[in-house]
């Protein structure tokens, strides 16, 4: 009888946990943005490579904004000049307003994703934007528009610049900022690549010739200053994700990139902003087989709920994406087979991602979105296609993951060639909502159905010794006699970026015990028994100093 009860209960359990459902939103919310490639015959490389979007709150109102990058054309001006990035102002009951004529954020170049911090800790986040072409900051006036400031703060790169983020590498109080960087490409030396039977296709990065990421160091008075090679950024990789974390939890930001068909870097802090790449050393450089693979998306996160920082990569198809287990002492395992991840996204050509609760309870699942970089792919393959199905792995609790996207509702039964992936909750309901930037088509908005019928809070830091944004805060939440551990990250996926506050599952819980801000620079706060469903603001020096219930 004990069994039979525990096997009700077990099935109780997965019916419960199959109720999320995922809805795509986007046309009924008012997001009519299509995203211009500019495909061609000659199949320029960044026609299949771009699309990001940025989850941030661009007018402080406690709503998600979203922002899309665009792409563009490199032999048709008026798309071009058509391909306008798209800011979107949330403005609730699940609507959003088309605000870009007027935000002052313009198109040039080729877009390819984009970041988002308060660089200047004036209160209001501030918007960087990736091109093949001149990178662009935006600061943001705190009047609704923007200002580009690139020449003057001295960031505007002008290589082919992918993915991007901010954190603090000095602990001085303001954010510093990593541009991915891939291959030099250029409209004169586009190379003619084929596929089997003479099929003309994408060229492979590997025809093509590295270019260095670059770092950039904020000089706290506006401007910025290149210290790539003194800070001992040394590059050697096809740069396309990036994400910044304390994976050994020393007091000093680290830095991963995630490089296509080269081996992935992961740059150790040694303090005040000097690093050492300890990729290999430290095991995540390479595939499980040793071999280099074709890295675009990451995200940091404690997947295995031990309080160390994971790192999930994704690639090509029958590469199998890869999840690297942090072991401590600065070494990670390659957990891709051993948490079910490997299994399950063989089939797949990875780009955006991140660790998401999407179901409030406690344990970090993952959201991935795929699409082949092979537009024609079907040409010469009958087994997979361009347009893929984008996956949602639930997390046991373990660290083990299944695929949960079948039972996800029609968001996750929508195909598309998917780029840029952010969460954030969007409807500030208690859960998290998806959304999904797709090249060369309309994006999908996901909102989340069900999650929050488990409790969950939303804590938005905020700094004042710190950077205003609380970027590379850890936050642990004591719950149930659980702890959950948690960052603020500006910036990872794939050229995208999720809402800079920090989601808590509590599950059945309705309150936590305890939450412990560690900030940038060693400082904490300390708050206790916090009730659940609201949004918190917790403040460097003063705790907590604002609340606001879920709207449900």
């Amino acid at each position: 009888m004990r069994y039979l009860i525990s096997a009700a209960l077990l099935v109780l359990a997965l019916q419960e946990s199959t109720t999320v459902q995922f809805v795509d939103v986007a046309a009924r919310a008012g997001i009519s943005h299509k995203h211009q490639n500019g495909a061609t015959p000659e199949k320029y490389m960044p026609e299949t490579m771009a699309g990001g979007v940025v989850m941030f709150d661009y007018n402080a109102d406690g709503l998600p904004d979203l922002f899309f990058v665009n792409g563009g054309s490199f032999v048709d001006k008026r798309i071009g000049a058509s391909a306008r990035h798209r800011l979107y102002r949330n403005v609730g009951n699940g609507k959003f307003t088309d605000i870009s004529e007027s935000s002052g954020i313009e198109t040039s170049g080729f877009g390819m994703g984009a970041c988002s911090a308060d660089y200047d800790n004036d209160g209001w986040p501030d918007l960087y934007v990736t091109a093949v072409g001149a990178d662009k900051l935006y600061h943001n006036t705190g009047k609704g528009t923007f200002e580009d400031v690139s020449t003057k703060a001295g960031a505007g790169a002008d290589l082919w610049s992918t993915s991007c983020a901010w954190g603090d590498i000095d602990n001085d109080g303001d954010v510093d900022l990593y541009v991915a960087r891939y291959v030099d490409f250029a409209i004169d030396n586009n190379k003619y690549c084929t596929l089997r039977e003479n099929v003309r296709a994408y060229c492979h990065p590997n025809v093509y010739r590295s270019v260095p990421d670059v770092l950039y160091r904020n000089n706290g008075n506006g401007t910025f200053t290149d210290v790539t090679k003194e800070a001992g950024i040394v590059k050697s990789g096809n740069g396309l994700g990036v994400v910044f974390g304390d994976y050994d939890h020393d007091g000093w930001i680290d830095i991963f990139v995630a490089n296509d068909t080269t081996p992935n870097l992961l740059f150790h802090n040694k303090g005040h902003g000097f690093f050492e790449e300890v990729g290999f050393w430290s095991g995540v450089a390479v595939g499980i087989g040793g071999k280099p693979l074709a890295g675009m998306g990451t995200d940091m996160a404690d997947a295995s709920g031990d309080g160390l920082l994971d790192v999930i990569v994704t690639n090509l198809d029958g590469q199998t994406h890869s999840l690297y287990n942090n072991l401590g002492k600065g070494l990670f395992a390659d957990a891709t087979f051993p948490s079910g991840i490997g299994e399950v996204t063989l089939p797949f050509v990875g780009f955006g991602t991140a660790f998401l609760d999407f179901d409030n309870d406690g344990d970090l699942d993952l959201a991935i979105a795929n699409g082949d970089v092979i537009d024609n792919v079907t040409r010469v393959r009958d087994n997979t296609s361009y347009e893929q199905l984008n996956l949602l792995l639930r997390n046991d609790g373990t660290g083990k993951f299944t695929n949960a996207g079948p039972g996800a509702g029609p968001g996750f039964a929508i195909k598309k060639a998917s780029r840029g992936l952010a969460v954030g909750d969007l409807d500030n309901d208690g859960d998290l909502d998806i959304a999904i930037a797709n090249v060369g088509s309309t994006p999908d908005v996901l909102l989340n159905n069900g999650g929050n019928r488990s409790n969950a809070i939303l804590v938005q830091a905020v700094g004042s010794k710190s950077n205003r944004g609380g970027v590379g805060a850890e936050l642990k939440i004591t719950v149930s006699g659980r702890v959950l551990v948690r960052h603020v990250n500006a910036g990872s996926s794939y050229l995208s970026q999720n809402d800079l506050r920090v989601h808590f599952g509590l599950g059945k819980a309705e309150r936590a015990e305890r939450l412990e801000v560690r900030w940038p620079g060693g400082a904490a706060d300390t708050v206790e028994n916090i009730q659940a469903n609201q949004v918190i603001t917790v403040e460097e020096g003063s705790g907590i100093t604002a609340r606001r219930p879920f709207v449900k």
